[in-house]
């Protein structure tokens, strides 16, 4: 009787689970595509710039070391 009672409790919290995911997901305001778009290229610039910041970056501490070791 004990393991029916478990089992209803864990379906229990799954259902509740479910019910509470779905409602947050209906409060979502999702971004328009052309919203979307804007931000996925405000993305890959910031991705691009550190990318280089931290290429740079890495070049000149590279050289940096060298020349201390070397």
């Amino acid at each position: 009787m004990a393991d029916k009672i478990v089992k209803g409790k864990k379906e229990n919290r799954i259902k509740r689970w479910w019910r509470e995911t779905i409602g947050e997901l209906r409060k979502v305001r999702w971004p328009t595509p052309r919203e979307a778009w804007r931000l996925t290229k405000i993305v890959i610039i910031v991705i691009i710039v550190m990318g280089a910041i931290l290429g740079g970056l890495d070049f000149v501490f590279t050289k940096l070391i060298a020349w201390i070791v070397g």
